[in-house]
């Protein structure tokens, strides 16, 4: 018997998944989680084989348990699951340690089935998000417009361009420049969707 634990913020969605694969006769959910903090206590007191977990959770996302796991539980295998197939989640997920990356549109014995191969020490990636992230385009942002992006994420949406160029040592007007080629460049309005664009692609 494989013995997971599964991971999604969205209720029905972690109900219906956790269903499924209870029907299969060799898994059993052990533990629900919905959020990343949950997971990680879960998978603490558990121990589980397999955590199946969605990549966008409150508090630490998919691919941040999955570091956790690595470093504190590596015994315990981790498959990502996500809505947006994107190429920078999937980059992320393998970087952190996940063994597996499926998409919520697959069918459920699809999921089962890798929960058996990742279980088995292998690895899957749904094979058109790989492509898509081989054949994804270059990065056209500078370090510099990279730096100042990556500080968006972490003053918050509420943070102000002073507040951006305390952190990168810069001025406020220099900061607002650098902000502004990136949106021109990613084709975008706001800060909030250039960060978000440039995590998409993997860029940050």
């Amino acid at each position: 018997m494989i013995r997971l634990v599964l991971a999604d913020d969205e209720s029905l969605t972690r109900g219906a998944v956790g269903a499924l694969l209870n029907l299969e006769a060799d898994l059993t959910v052990v533990a629900e989680a919905s959020s990343g903090d949950e997971a990680v206590a879960a998978i603490a007191a558990q121990e589980p084989d397999v955590a199946v977990l969605d990549v966008e959770m409150p508090g630490l996302d998919g691919a941040e348990v999955a570091q956790w796991v690595q470093a504190n539980a590596p015994g315990v295998r981790c498959i990502v699951l996500t809505r947006h197939a994107r190429p920078g989640v999937l980059r992320r997920a393998l970087a952190a340690g996940a063994a597996g990356f499926v998409t919520k549109s697959a069918p459920a014995a699809l999921l089962a089935d890798v929960i058996r191969r990742v279980h088995g020490g292998g690895r899957y990636v749904d094979p058109d998000l790989a492509l898509t992230a081989l054949t994804t385009e270059d990065c056209p942002l500078t370090e510099r417009e990279l730096q100042v992006l990556r500080s968006v994420g972490q003053v918050g949406p509420a943070g102000t361009a002073g507040d951006i160029a305390a952190r990168v040592h810069l001025s406020a007007g220099t900061v607002r420049n650098y902000l502004s080629s990136a949106m021109q460049k990613l084709g975008v309005a706001t800060r909030v969707e250039a960060l978000e664009r440039a995590r998409d692609h993997g860029w940050l």
